[in-house]
């Protein structure tokens, strides 16, 4: 085991993205950044394409007053960041099947013939999942485009925190959202740091890793 570290320079992202507490609360991430910073993270792949990932970024007073009750023990990330990034499941994303496949068919990714067909095969598909099995396909989904969140904030010039530890159960409500169809996966605080991430320690490829 070592320090975190890459091989590659290429991925020093990677490495000098830290989970950051406490930020300086005068920085403000626009909206326009903050739409930028979401935009190059929806890259992310997602099964089937459905992307089941929608976003709130709570920054204004009233918003963050809204969910305070709710962060748990995060409040420092909570009253010090320039925002605080709910990331949602939608349960009925697969409403939004046709649309994507209608874009595809617009770019010339796919023909009309084959985009029928798909749409149907998909659906079929879907209709089968328990709602335990789209759960976890939905939270792993969201993994990945979370995990871009971060690496892009990071590119801007901003840190983050990836929170699990906040009341799943009341999130939705208390920020207007339906509970039965949007499921917190992750709540991110994003801002400027006011102080230095801690390093960390990984296990080395080969204490986590079989060669078969």
């Amino acid at each position: 085991m070592d320090i975190k570290k890459v091989k590659n320079p290429l991925n020093k992202l990677m490495q000098d993205r830290r989970s950051i507490r406490k930020y300086d609360p005068s920085v403000k991430i626009s909206k326009e950044e903050m739409s930028n910073i979401i935009q190059d993270a929806m890259t992310a792949p997602s099964g089937f394409n459905l992307q089941p990932w929608r976003f709130v970024v709570v920054d204004s007073d009233e918003g963050k007053e809204l969910i305070k009750p709710y962060m748990t023990f995060n409040q420092i990330q909570h009253e010090t960041s320039s925002a605080i990034i709910v990331v949602f499941i939608d349960n009925n994303s697969i409403e939004k099947i046709d649309d994507i496949l209608a874009a595809e068919v617009k770019y010339k990714l796919r023909d009309e013939e084959t985009k029928e067909k798909l749409s149907s095969r998909i659906k079929t598909y879907r209709a089968d999942y328990s709602p335990e099995r789209l759960l976890l396909s939905q939270m792993l989904d969201c993994g990945l485009i979370c995990m871009q969140l971060m690496l892009s904030a990071k590119a801007y010039g901003y840190d983050t925190n990836p929170i699990g530890a906040f009341d799943r159960e009341n999130f939705a409500n208390a920020i207007g959202m339906d509970k039965d169809r949007y499921f917190p996966a992750l709540v991110i605080s994003i801002g400027k740091a006011a102080e230095e991430g801690n390093d960390t320690t990984r296990f080395s490829v080969n204490e986590v890793t079989q060669w078969k």
